[in-house]
This record gives C-alpha cells, sequence and structure tokens, in this order.
C-alpha cells in the first residue's frame, strides 16, 4: 500500500524535462535515497534531543559521546527503511527472496561505510583538501557505488 503510492508520487514527479535529463531508474533511486535521508535526518533529531538528551552514554565499558551514540540508534532504523524503499520501489522488478537481498544489502552498505572512510582519509589526510569538499565528494562517490551494488548485485535477480 505505503509502496504504491511511494511509486505513484515517484510517476508524478518523473516529468517530461526530468525525463531528458535523467532515466526513471535513477530518478527513482534518487528520490527513495532522498526519502531515507530525511527520515534519517528526523529519526537523528528525534533521538538526538529526546532519547540520548544531548547527553554521553555510559556503557560500562566506554563512555560514548551523544553524536556517535545517536548515530548508532538510527543506524538500524535508515538501513531497513532504505533496505525497503529499494526493494520495493526503486528495484521492484526481482524474484530474490528478502532474506537474500538482505544479506547483500547489508555487503553492499558494509562496502559504503568502508569506501566513505577510505576517501575521507584520503581526500582529507594525504590530498589536503578540505572537509566539507571532501565530504561532498566521498557523498558523490559513494552514491554512485550504492546505485550499481543496488542494480546490479543486490537487487539482480540473475547474479
Amino acid at each position: 500500500m505505503i509502496a504504491k503510492l511511494l511509486i505513484r508520487a515517484v510517476d508524478a514527479l518523473y516529468i517530461p524535462q526530468v525525463r531528458r535529463f535523467i532515466s526513471r531508474d535513477i530518478f527513482c533511486y534518487g528520490v527513495c535515497g532522498g526519502v531515507n535521508m530525511v527520515l534519517d535526518t528526523l529519526w537523528y533529531f528525534i533521538l538526538y534531543h529526546f532519547v540520548v538528551c544531548e547527553r554521553f552514554v555510559n556503557l560500562g565499558f566506554v563512555v560514548v559521546s551523544p553524536h556517535i551514540a545517536t548515530l548508532c540508534l538510527v543506524f538500524p532504523i535508515t538501513f531497513f527503511t532504505g533496505f525497503w524503499l529499494n526493494r520495493n520501489v526503486a528495484f521492484r522488478v526481482t524474484h530474490l527472496k528478502s532474506r537474500r537481498q538482505l544479506l547483500r544489502y547489508a555487503i553492499s552498505v558494509a562496502g559504503s561505510i568502508v569506501i566513505n572512510y577510505v576517501c575521507m582519509k584520503l581526500f582529507v589526510e594525504s590530498l589536503y583538501i578540505w572537509p566539507t569538499p571532501s565530504k561532498m565528494l566521498t557523498t558523490v562517490i559513494s552514491v554512485v557505488y550504492s546505485y550499481f551494488m543496488a542494480r546490479y548485485f543486490t537487487f539482480n535477480d540473475k547474479r
């Protein structure tokens, strides 16, 4: 039900001016990524201010800063919403079982985390690019990687 509403919204937004520049697959993937990013930001705000309460979290063996504790709480939520959006909206033409796709998605996300870490270390510490432009470039690389992984590995029923 929700997936059908989202697909209709994507179709409504996929106007002729957009069609000239972006394929429907990429547009749909971008919309799903944008929705997940907004959800991530909302969850982060709510959990940071009302669950973690902007305080350090003492786990007994380590004290975690509030922003990192919140990241740890938000990650599983947006991991599963991202998976659901990609499976049911962006790449719905597949016959693989959810469990297998979820494992592939986890591998893809792990790769994105590694890419983010390596690129930031490379750009900031080796190439001396400022952190913000480095993050922007890293995000572009990570999004391209994620799209190809989703299309040709995670949600590809021919593999």
